[in-house]
């Protein structure tokens, strides 16, 4: 038998699953680490710890499947996006902790960048709006904040990297300095319609281009894994940001196919061709994925805090010890009540673009409590759903888009809520038999790449329905609710 290793490294554990060449799931590993949190709305992670679970995860896979290294036809790489690493080029040592992609430091140097003029440029060649959400600002935190970081940099001592390039590079023993194009997309360095990192920009951020990684296509070569790791060297095949891996896993390869994925936040992209589709409702323009040198290209909207919400549940507010009981909660909740949970912890995404928002609850009475509180925290990620389905569909006038929104990630799990999901939605929502899309998504292009997995039209056929949702909900209930949420959306603002 012959397998294919997916690396999923996210924000809040690493995991690794093994696929066999029917791409069916053989063996997996999954290790949570800290979230670190300095001050309000700044978040980290210790890059050793990325490092450490992700080769641990690794071997534990390996090893409960039973598999020999020589067994491995490739490995496949997808990763939390926009996260920043910065480390030094001899000895592999992180100058800072990593700064995670919800992290808001920033919120102020984008506003300043705004104010002097440059977000129609930014938006122009990446993509992207000027938003600390990105790596850009953060890489310049970095050099202008750590003691001789920027000098160091200058001298080019020290190398630049999302998640996928760290890991790239610590597997391949510092011999592969690579991302791939969905990542560099998520910078806002990169400018994707000319497919090269941006002079200007680099240049307005005062960021050395030395650094940078060399941005290849989601399915190439980027190197062998050291062979001490696994037992041989095994060649790494695929890479691909987290929300585009899942996109590939989905089998979204159509223009107008639409896929949500629902882990830490939820992240919707819409399959736009080869066309980069300039929004107009505050959705980013980024490339789903690129074979062959010819990038895809999608409308995606972010939402920051979608699984999260359930973690603040249970971390934060104690009202639950594991995520499941957050469906039970749900439904024994008074329905009478008619509680609004906006969950704008680390700042509102698309299509409000809020950094400085926080959180803030509507609707509570005397008698709520944590099954109220529950509903609303799985309620909420359907209303933000629908904000963004509702902009990709403006966007995309003119095309057809698909009626029907494929689901994966952790909380698609929830009856209940990809339910309420399709209720609030008034469409179709259609959950696969295979959850796992995003490491899917990375098995298929490092096994595609090697010839042990199908091409593209072939892969598609393999993608297989668990069940779908309908919409139950009267319209009239429907318009009530959601307008509700827009007037609580608008409030939080406002505060």
């Amino acid at each position: 038998m012959t397998y294919v290793l997916s690396i999923d490294q996210g924000t809040t554990s690493s995991r690794a699953i093994l696929f066999d060449t029917a791409l069916n799931p053989v063996a997996s590993a999954q290790e949570e680490f800290p979230q670190i949190f300095p001050q309000s709305g700044w978040v980290e992670h210790d890059p050793t710890d990325l490092w450490a679970t992700t080769a641990a995860t690794c071997r534990a896979a390996i090893e409960r499947a039973s598999v020999d290294a020589d067994q491995i036809a490739s490995i496949g790489i997808t990763n939390q996006r926009e996260t920043t690493l910065v480390w030094h080029r001899e000895t592999g040592a992180p100058v800072y902790n990593a700064i995670v992609w919800q992290d808001r430091r920033t919120a102020g140097l984008c506003a300043a960048l705004k104010e002097a003029g440059h977000g129609d440029m930014v938006t122009d060649r990446t993509g992207l709006l000027l938003d600390p959400y990105f790596s850009g600002t953060k890489l310049k935190w970095i050099l202008d904040n750590v003691e001789g970081a920027r000098a160091d940099a200058e001298r080019g001592a020290l190398l630049f990297g999302t998640v996928d390039t760290y890991l790239i590079w610590k597997l391949t023993n510092g011999a592969v300095h690579a991302t791939d194009a969905t990542n560099a997309a998520r910078t806002m360095l990169y400018d994707i319609r000319k497919g090269r990192w941006s002079k200007t920009i680099c240049d307005l951020l005062g960021v050395p281009m030395s650094m940078l990684p060399d941005v290849k296509d989601s399915a190439d070569d980027f190197g062998m894994s050291r062979s001490d790791l696994f037992g041989r060297a095994i060649p790494i095949r695929g890479v691909a940001g987290d929300q585009q891996a899942a996109t590939l896993g989905q089998a979204c390869f159509s223009p107008g196919m639409l896929k949500s994925t629902y882990g830490t936040g939820c992240f919707a992209l819409l399959n736009t061709g080869d066309t980069p589709v300039r929004s107009r409702h505050n959705l980013l323009t980024t490339i789903a994925y690129q074979l062959n040198g010819t990038p895809t290209y999608a409308l995606e909207g972010s939402i920051f805090i979608a699984g999260a919400v359930v973690q603040w549940l249970r971390d934060g507010l104690n009202v639950i010890r594991a995520a499941p009981e957050t469906q039970a909660l749900a439904e024994t909740a008074d329905t009478s009540q008619s509680l609004v949970l906006v969950p704008a912890f680390t700042g509102l995404g698309a299509p409000y673009w809020n950094p400085p928002c926080r959180g803030a609850v509507f609707g509570l009475t005397r008698n709520s409590g944590p099954a109220e509180m529950a509903r609303a925290a799985l309620e909420s990620v359907g209303y933000q759903t629908r904000d963004l389905l509702d902009a990709m569909r403006a966007d995309w006038t003119g095309n057809d888009a698909s009626p029907v929104l494929r689901v994966d990630g952790g909380m698609s799990a929830s009856d209940w809520t990809m339910q309420f999901l399709a209720d609030i939605l008034g469409a179709p929502v259609d959950r696969p038999r295979v959850l796992e899309t995003t490491a899917l998504g990375a098995a298929w292009l490092a096994g595609m790449q090697v010839d042990v997995l199908p091409g593209q039209d072939e892969f598609a056929k393999t993608w297989a329905l668990d069940r779908q949702f309908t919409p139950q909900m009267p319209e009239e209930t429907r318009d009530a609710k959601y307008s509700a949420w827009k007037r609580a959306v608008a409030a939080t603002m406002a505060f």
